[in-house]
């Protein structure tokens, strides 16, 4: 079983490797108890969007992390993957400035992704 840090860490990685937009991780476990994480970014195009998605699946799945639910996936604006202690939020460019997760959670720290991954 993965910690949230090693699930933030590999989320955050994986939207990386395809190209994500603005890839932001927030330490929220002092703010809520939804999730100790929340990774954001956004994607180009739906089918981007899409790709993410699909990324960020296989990645956690393959490391016995698959998600415990999935919403927005028909939006095409905003899905969120919800891995339990991780939130993960992809969103057009549109929506995130819309949304603004990163004011409404503007408490909570921004962690840099790869301090996350174990070596």
């Amino acid at each position: 079983m993965l910690s949230p840090e090693q699930i933030a860490g590999i989320a955050a990685k994986a939207l990386e490797d395809k190209n994500a937009k603005d890839v932001k991780v927030l330490h929220t476990a002092a703010q809520t108890v939804l999730a100790d994480y929340f990774v954001i970014c956004n994607g180009t195009s739906s089918t981007h969007i899409k790709a993410l998605v699909g990324e960020v699946d296989k990645q956690l799945s393959e490391a016995g992390e698959p998600p415990v639910r999935r919403e927005g996936l028909r939006s095409d604006i905003w899905v969120l993957m919800d891995f339990g202690s991780v939130i993960v939020h992809i969103f057009t460019d549109e929506a995130r400035k819309f949304y603004n997760l990163e004011r409404l959670w503007s408490d909570s720290v921004e962690v840099d992704p790869s301090s996350l991954l174990s070596p």
